[in-house]
């Protein structure tokens, strides 16, 4: 699934963070959440949805971010966090 339809700067942007969306018991559904670059996310019954909705808040984060003449914070993509999750499980 892709954060978007178009290929644009944002989009290449926003590909420059991990983007995790997960099960929560404790919650009862799916969570999505953008760890490096802000704090909290979103929720939702469908995978699918949260994920996109997660992406849009990306986007619009980079974009506060640009507004607002600050820094993005460090990418994390290509941090091989995958398996760094499973070696503390």
């Amino acid at each position: 699934m892709n954060c978007g339809d178009r290929i644009d700067e944002k989009v290449k942007t926003g590909a420059l963070y991990v983007k995790i969306v997960e099960w929560s018991e404790e919650d009862n559904c799916y969570v999505g959440s953008c760890p490096g670059l802000f704090y909290g996310g979103c929720h939702g019954e469908d995978e699918e949805a949260v994920f996109a909705e997660l992406c849009r808040i990306v986007e619009e984060t980079i974009e506060l971010y640009t507004e607002e003449g600050k820094p993005l914070p460090s990418p994390t993509a290509g941090k091989d966090y995958a398996n760094r999750m499973l070696e503390i499980a």
